[in-house]
């Protein structure tokens, strides 16, 4: 399904923390499927990592849709209404907004910790950006949405359901997952809807920092969770392929307000990664 071209031709999504990562791989995939793409994140000059909010939205353009770069601080209410009064102006629509801003570098300073070992700043970290500002991007998207029988996704985690990282991440994930039910309940009737997305392990430009051993083996290890290869992880454009087909699906309205495992989508979907 993934590169269909123009299978999401007229259609106007913002896809918020899209600098790199997940949310890069998301707005990518949707332009291969010829949207329009408002790509958000505070990264307007490369950084520790690579990656702005201007690269991905000329990647996007490149790949048949059409990328706009918003810098925008999602801590900033303000600056998130001003980010949707933009597109209203704009394209006069909005059918899909993906939530994924998150502040992962700060989350991995944190990563396999015991609750007493982190620090309450930490919750705020992961709150404040992680469902504060998902909350607050759907409020001010939702009028749009409404008009245009669109879609809300999260990106979440299976930390939802079970021990992740920490306490503090498996909390915010817990949130987020009720948080897209009580935004699907709301929006019932309405024609617009919410789902929550769990990607695997994705192969991250941050994970990308960890080099190959002498066997060419790229692993890492999450302190009570295991070893994992980052050679076999998902690339950040299968979440996008799940987004796309989520976007495109006939059947969209009898998943609303659930989690769906991106492994899962791409089997009930018939979509596949980017190695095949």
């Amino acid at each position: 399904m993934s590169g269909t071209p123009e299978i999401l031709g007229g259609r106007v999504a913002v896809v918020t923390g899209a600098s790199r990562g997940i949310g890069k791989g998301i707005a990518l995939e949707l332009g291969a499927a010829g949207a329009t793409v408002y790509v958000t994140g505070r990264s307007a000059a490369a950084g520790r990592l690579p990656g702005t909010v201007h690269d991905t939205a000329a990647e996007v353009t490149a790949l048949g849709g059409h990328g706009v770069a918003v810098v925008c601080d999602h801590t900033d209410d303000a600056a998130v209404e001003k980010l949707f009064t933009q597109v209203r102006e704009e394209q006069g629509r909005l059918d899909l907004l993906v939530n994924n801003v998150y502040n992962s570098p700060a989350a991995a300073r944190w990563l396999g910790r015991k609750f007493w070992d982190v620090p309450p700043k930490a919750w705020d970290e992961t709150f404040d950006v992680g469902v504060r500002s998902h909350y607050v991007a759907a409020v001010f998207a939702a009028p749009l949405l409404i008009e245009s029988d669109g879609l809300i996704v999260n990106v979440s985690s299976p930390g939802a359901e079970r021990y992740l990282h920490n306490a503090v991440y498996g909390v915010a994930k817990t949130a987020l997952d009720r948080l897209t039910a009580d935004l699907a309940h709301d929006l019932a009737g309405t024609g617009a809807t919410a789902v929550s997305i769990w990607p695997g392990i994705v192969n991250t430009e941050l994970l990308q920092l960890v080099p190959a051993d002498e066997h060419g083996r790229r692993e890492v290890t999450l302190p009570g969770e295991g070893t994992f290869d980052l050679n076999a992880a998902e690339s950040p454009r299968f979440a996008g392929r799940a987004v796309v087909a989520l976007a495109a699906a006939p059947d969209l309205h009898a998943r609303a307000g659930q989690a769906w495992k991106v492994a899962d989508l791409a089997t009930d979907y018939g979509f596949t990664d980017v190695d095949a």
